[in-house]
């Protein structure tokens, strides 16, 4: 059982944005995969105290948890609050934030604040230029369609198509680390975030979310830990080529958050094709 007191759950819901059932802007999907990276099935009847909804299961998840758990998990949705600032180019709440960050703190008993990662500013004055694709890690037959989709984009980001911008980035993204994973299995599949079936065994890669092969990819020195932070809110973006899921969340894609995914898939290309200095 944590030790989250009251008012300090009052802030965490704040920041979370936990009305009305939701939590930020996870859909079912990618709150189970969040979870899953910290070992916790979320949607176990086991978080279903107070009802099935996402709010509620984390409700639940903080009453029967470790501090340490606890804060481990928020620790990570608050990254993705300030991911989700930075992509958007809105300006996170300082207060409900400071205030968020000293709790988990507090609970896995870190007692200097952590430095301030990359911002996304900071991330795009950094320059990325789109590798040779014939280095990356892919089937041959791949590379022509890696070829025509990057094409694609950088001509949708000219004519304002930002929406299609985000969803080809992503499907690049995916396909490439899908290849490198399928050229290298072993590497893969004996990574600590590998994802696992019930009975223990690893999945087969084609079973692999895109979320997971960020994971894995990243801990197997494929990609830095900054390509992976920014690539997450890629793959966050790209998860609205689902209509309801994109009414549910309100995201409006504009030029900034089209150029910003851009700048992702360059960097992660580059990180996968070993040309990243």
């Amino acid at each position: 059982m944590s030790s989250l007191t009251s008012t300090e759950k009052l802030y965490l819901e704040k920041l979370l944005n936990m009305q009305g059932g939701f939590v930020l802007e996870f859909s079912d999907g990618s709150y189970g995969e969040l979870f899953g990276r910290h070992k916790v099935n979320i949607h176990h009847e086991r978080y279903q105290t107070y009802g099935t909804s996402k709010a509620k299961k984390l409700r639940a998840f903080w009453e029967q948890e470790s501090d340490v758990l606890v804060g481990n998990v928020l620790n990570e949705l608050i990254d993705f609050y300030v991911t989700k600032c930075e992509l958007n180019d809105e300006k996170c709440d300082s207060v409900l934030l400071e205030k968020s960050q000293a709790i988990v703190r507090r609970l896995t008993g870190v007692t200097t604040p952590r430095q301030v990662g990359e911002t996304v500013n900071d991330f795009l004055h950094r320059e990325f230029a789109f590798p040779n694709v014939h280095k990356l890690p892919v089937e041959s037959m791949a590379v022509i369609l890696i070829q025509g989709r990057l094409e694609e984009a950088r001509k949708a980001l000219q004519v304002g198509a930002y929406l299609s911008v985000i969803f080809l980035c992503g499907s690049v993204l995916e396909a490439v680390l899908l290849g490198a994973a399928q050229k290298e299995p072993a590497r893969f599949n004996l990574a600590k975030a590998s994802p696992k079936s019930p009975d223990g065994a690893v999945k087969r890669l084609h079973e692999w979310s895109l979320a997971q092969l960020i994971d894995v990819s990243c801990e197997v020195d494929l990609l830095k830990p900054d390509v992976k932070k920014f690539s997450h809110g890629l793959r966050d973006f790209r998860n609205y080529i689902h209509p309801y899921a994109q009414l549910a969340s309100g995201f409006t894609p504009d030029e900034h958050t089209a150029k910003v995914c851009f700048h992702v898939l360059k960097a992660a290309l580059a990180s996968v094709a070993g040309e990243r200095k």
